[in-house]
């Protein structure tokens, strides 16, 4: 009998752990392969030009509510992955598809954009993009009603009714990239402040931003560069 307890025990654990090890390969799988980004980008192929780096916003599988940040080089035609994919998160309710995304839906919008500016608590970066520091007084409409709609203005400097504070009392926007999302043109209740930025805890899911780590953010800023035209495409799958 207490052999038959220890056998029946052993296969348990022989069978947890095959079923541990078959997730574990699952989680890996999960993840794009640079054999896998032809497929993947080769419809956006006009989109993307000239750009030679390019954030990718890519869901692990159809069935996960999770998301991957890829840093990508591209080179004589050729992708390449530039680190590790780094886990992300995106808007309470998901990625709104192309021209789907409405102020104060809690979605991401997917689609591709351009990288032009960054922004932070500190004086100063490291990085080569155009930085802006965040002062009290910073702020970004998102009032659909204003003229100033999804601008970052001055707090004497706008009459909207509705607003987000530039520097907030956690660390979110310590660290920040401006995805020009409805930035030119702007149209009218389409969404604003649409930011790539530190998260508030990992999978912590953002009112319609893409975040990641402090450490990432840092990672990102610091390689992204303005010569090589740098673009973010966020996929709706």
């Amino acid at each position: 009998m207490l052999f038959r307890k220890y056998r029946l025990f052993i296969l348990s654990s022989l069978f947890i752990l095959a079923l541990f090890f078959l997730l574990s390969c699952f989680s890996i799988n999960s993840e794009i392969t640079e054999n896998d980004l032809g497929n993947i980008l080769s419809p956006h192929d006009e989109q993307i030009g000239k750009s030679q780096q390019i954030i990718l916003v890519h869901k692990k599988n159809q069935q996960s509510s999770e998301y991957l940040v890829y840093l990508l080089l591209k080179h004589n035609n050729q992708l390449k992955f530039y680190s590790e994919p780094m886990e992300a998160t995106v808007g309470r309710n998901g990625i709104a598809p192309i021209g789907e995304k409405r102020e104060g839906d809690g979605r991401t919008p997917a689609g591709i954009f351009l990288i032009k500016r960054t922004f932070g608590y500190n004086a100063s970066i490291s990085s080569k993009m155009p930085y802006r520091q965040v002062l009290d007084d910073d702020l970004w409409v998102d009032d659909p009603d204003a003229p100033d709609y999804n601008k970052w203005e001055k707090k004497n400097e706008t009459n909207a009714a509705s607003f987000e504070k530039m520097k907030r009392i956690d660390d979110q926007y310590k660290y920040g990239i401006i995805i020009e999302y409805n930035t030119d043109p702007v149209i009218k209740g389409h969404g604003s402040a649409i930011f790539l930025h530190v998260w508030k805890e990992k999978k912590s899911p953002t009112a319609g931003c893409v975040a990641v780590s402090e450490n990432n953010m840092i990672k990102i800023l610091s390689w992204l560069d303005p010569e090589e035209n740098p673009i973010i495409i966020i996929e709706s799958l």
